[in-house]
């Protein structure tokens, strides 16, 4: 199997199978390590350098950890056999990769709106947002939708594709321990400005080209809708992606609040505080339920776009079978099983 076809069959499993919550998710234990780490690391009275380099250091280990980790695991595999490696890469590639649950999740949120039952609407978006959502009304709860949509759309879809494309699976997991801790500990807040910093400044990086090949995306699948707009979402992203206090989440939130003229960002609770975003599209109506609708279907052309460009860019590269490159181990062949 090359790494092109390996991509194809991870993107075709997503689809099929989505995330479904007994799989053992790679993310939930790189989030428990994370937990884990914190409480060796942390301790009250620690100056701000020591916050940095803790928090430095856990990064470094558990985004190596997780290529390494990887890579081995799936030389081991094709060690035992052609098809249990190539199940095993396919499994792992299938986890850093989130189109059917990212729509699945959002379109609960939406089903739930369509019986005005806000409570449950509220239930359902906490899963998906990292805002407060108890007392969202249902013009917040459309926009945290297509916000949300926006954004994931990079770090579950795209990025792990464009990163799988460039190293394989083992760089797509690298990919998602960044994100996870990202999501973890790369808050600007008191508890972990200093802890989390090197983090979110990875994150940063790490989302760099896809936030901006995600806007890309949205506006070449916004040309293909009803309802939607290319020449806008072009317009708006040059106009407005550089707004967001974040150097990629505005790129494509900012491209999708064009593709679909309405407006997005303003003010969002987290655990009770209220943070301000800069608005984008702000000419526009504020977002309804036709609105988040269609975000689906932007979000699910995206990700077609993605999976084929991956596949093709691969297939133009030249590689050996994914057998062997996994066999070195990408260049650490002394971390393998003799």
């Amino acid at each position: 199997m090359t790494r092109a076809q390996a991509i194809a069959a991870v993107c075709l499993l997503d689809w099929i199978a989505g995330d479904p919550e007994w799989f053992p998710h790679p993310v939930r234990w790189m989030g428990r390590c994370t937990q884990f780490a914190e409480s060796l690391l942390r301790r009250l009275g620690q100056s701000a350098n020591d916050e940095l380099m803790g928090g430095a250091a856990l990064t470094a280990v558990l985004v190596g950890a997780s290529y390494l980790g990887t890579a081995k695991a799936i030389a081991m595999a094709y060690r035992i056999g052609t098809v249990t490696g190539t199940a095993t890469e396919i499994l792992l590639g299938w986890t850093c990769v989130a189109s059917r649950n990212l729509i699945d999740e959002s379109l609960a949120v939406i089903r739930a709106l369509e019986q005005e039952d806000l409570a449950r609407a509220r239930q359902r978006l906490s899963r998906i947002v990292g805002r407060d959502t108890h007392s969202l009304s249902q013009t917040e709860i459309n926009r945290a939708i297509i916000e949300t949509l926006a954004e994931s759309a990079c770090d579950g879809i795209v990025a792990p594709l464009v990163y799988m494309a460039i190293g394989g699976v083992p760089m797509a997991m690298a990919y998602k321990a960044v994100n996870t801790l990202d999501s973890m500990i790369g808050h600007a807040d008191q508890r972990y400005l200093y802890f989390g910093k090197a983090a979110a400044r990875l994150d940063d990086v790490a989302n760099y080209l896809p936030s901006r090949l995600t806007a890309l995306a949205l506006a070449a699948a916004a040309g293909l809708g009803s309802g939607t707009s290319a020449t806008s979402a072009w317009r708006i992203w040059r106009r407005d992606g550089g707004k967001h206090k974040s150097p990629n989440a505005g790129q494509p939130e900012s491209a999708m609040a064009g593709a679909l003229q309405v407006r997005l960002g303003g003010d969002n609770t987290y655990s009770g505080e209220r943070i301000t975003a800069p608005l984008l599209g702000a000419e526009f109506e504020q977002p309804k339920l036709h609105h988040a609708k269609r975000t689906l279907k932007l979000v699910a052309a995206v990700s077609l776009f993605t999976a084929i460009a991956a596949v093709v860019a691969r297939s133009l590269t030249k590689e050996s079978r994914t057998s062997g490159t996994y066999s070195t181990a990408y260049r650490f062949p002394s971390l393998l099983p003799k």
